[in-house]
């Protein structure tokens, strides 16, 4: 597959209507990472939580690929947090995904630009994100796009 123009892609925050569309990407990044997809549960619990209907702000932010027909290619999910020693908010990008059938095609990188224009205009100094170890092709893409891997840094979680 060849690049698509630039402006045949369209990069777009999502909304509260694009949820079914959102978790079927990541129902198809679960499958690609072998996990389970959200249940029922988290679907109400991402709707409630991208979306606050009490006007709180929300957990996280959702961005969708779209062709120009309007058929979500991919998209991404972000969301902040803060570094004290640079004394600046940080991007986290916790998931970005591209269907396979649209891959290789500069969707991805429409994305991570997107997604970098909005960091720096919201004064971020950085943005952050983990890979699994095993996903050479999104390990390959950050590095094509100037992102340092950090093995001197470990990931921990507690799950709660």
């Amino acid at each position: 597959m060849s690049q698509l123009p630039a402006e045949n892609v369209q990069i777009r925050k999502a909304a509260r209507e694009d949820a079914p569309v959102l978790i079927s990407l990541l129902q198809a990044l679960a499958e690609y990472e072998k996990l389970p997809g959200p249940d029922e549960d988290a679907r109400r619990r991402l709707l409630k939580h991208g979306w606050p209907e009490d006007g709180s702000p929300p957990f996280f932010e959702a961005w969708l690929a779209e062709l120009p027909e309007g058929t979500a290619a991919g998209g991404a999910f972000t969301s902040s947090n803060y570094s004290t020693f640079l004394a600046q908010p940080t991007l986290y990008l916790e998931d970005l995904f591209v269907l396979p059938a649209y891959r290789r095609m500069g969707i991805g990188s429409a994305i991570l630009r997107t997604l970098e224009d909005v960091a720096r205009k919201r004064g971020c100094g950085r943005m952050e994100w983990v890979v699994l170890d095993w996903n050479r092709t999104a390990l390959e893409f950050y590095h094509r796009h100037g992102a340092t891997y950090l093995p001197e840094w470990r990931c921990y979680r507690l799950t709660l």
